[in-house]
């Protein structure tokens, strides 16, 4: 058995598959080796981005990776039903992970428990030792103190209708459902003419969601609509996390010269929790290196990670404002005040590209929460305490 390689990706979620594909495509002559420790990569989810995320040249090579793709897209709110053009497009998970098990074939490890790593070796519970010029940990973010965050927690459903449900495009957010915990909307997604992902979505303060409460909101929520479930195909789960605040420098001293990927990394939107553009970003980028080392790949993912930490410095601003001002049912009047914006902005806020001109655009006139609530949130420096 061989136990030297190139580059060696811990973790086969997105960002690592999406590593793994980069290099297969620029530099095929590379021994990789990917190591999950579930049954198959990618796991059960959904990764959805805008068009407006990539460059064309970035979409150009994650295009077959695409499962699914719409014009357009739709918000709802108490006292705002919007619809916006521009394509937003999602992944499904069980087909990305054909996409990296045919990619990598017998260089991807399934069942396989790491017990320890370094930039440069993996230790495998079995307590083989496996060595490359460069090892990429994507396991997932790791609890720390240097990073205060809220959290997108959500129960999606896959569903087969017994009719057709009428949806041309995705409803982002229907945020004029009950409000319960913290800000709360419905995701939903159409698949097929009767095929549906329905999520039911929470900004809420802790990563933990009442799975069975979610599930009967998706029910009440299809019922409302006039949506007949048949066949639940299946359910997905998971809490992105949000940042409020933080101390970078710390988080990554946390990584020890650790080359990371993902949220390992700290690289995810730091308001919608999207992480997709910033995993092709960085792939693009690992897979213009040569050579490849663990030294280069850790300055080079610290970089990075530090550039996207302070470009986020407003978001984390704005999510401030969300979390800690106001009452958490009252979340949705900051969101729907948002979505009265030009479209071009809303476009750059996902995108995480926001002009100046658009930062003063968003902070001017009086905020839908209580004012002095509003500004010491947006300007505080400490960690905030959480309620």
């Amino acid at each position: 058995m061989r136990t030297d390689y190139d580059v060696i990706l811990v973790g086969a979620g997105l960002a690592n598959g999406l590593i793994a594909l980069r290099l297969r495509q620029s530099q095929p002559q590379l021994r990789l080796l990917m190591l999950e420790r579930d049954s198959a990569p990618a796991g059960n989810h959904t990764w959805s981005f805008h068009r407006d995320d990539l460059s064309d040249e970035q979409f150009q090579w994650i295009a077959p990776y695409i499962s699914h793709q719409w014009p357009g897209y739709q918000v709802r709110f108490p006292a705002l039903h919007r619809t916006f053009t521009g394509g937003y497009c999602a992944i499904a998970s069980e087909a990305f992970a054909h996409h990296v098990a045919d990619a990598l074939g017998e260089d991807l490890w399934t069942d396989c428990s790491v017990q320890a790593i370094t930039p440069e070796s993996v230790t495998l519970t079995d307590n083989r030792t496996l060595h490359a010029a460069a090892v990429i940990d994507g396991r997932g973010l790791q609890a720390t103190p240097h990073l205060q965050l809220g959290y997108q927690a959500f129960v999606g459903q896959e569903w087969q209708l017994t009719a057709p449900h009428g949806l041309t495009q995705p409803i982002l957010m229907d945020a004029t459902v009950n409000q319960q915990q913290g800000y709360r909307f419905v995701y939903t997604l159409p698949l097929t003419p009767e095929r549906l992902l329905i999520e039911d979505t929470h900004y809420i303060n802790t990563p933990s969601l009442a799975h069975r409460a979610a599930r009967e909101n998706i029910q009440a929520y299809a019922q409302q609509q006039g949506w007949q479930l048949n066949l639940l195909l299946r359910e997905e789960h998971g809490s992105l996390p949000i940042t409020l605040s933080g101390d970078h420098r710390l988080f990554w001293q946390q990584q020890r010269g650790q080359p990371c990927s993902g949220l390992r990394a700290g690289l995810f939107h730091a308001t919608t929790g999207y992480s997709l553009p910033s995993a092709v970003a960085l792939a693009d980028r690992i897979a213009h290196m040569q050579p490849l080392s663990a030294a280069a790949l850790a300055q080079q993912t610290a970089q990075f990670a530090a550039a996207q930490w302070r470009a986020q410095r407003f978001f984390r601003q704005l999510n401030r404002m969300l979390f800690l001002a106001g009452k958490p049912e009252q979340r949705w009047q900051v969101m729907q005040r948002f979505y009265r914006l030009d479209a071009g902005l809303i476009s750059r806020f996902y995108a995480g590209q926001l002009r100046l001109s658009d930062k003063a655009r968003i902070l001017c006139g009086k905020p839908p929460v209580p004012v002095g609530e509003a500004l010491r949130a947006l300007f505080m420096t400490s960690s905030p305490r959480k309620t």
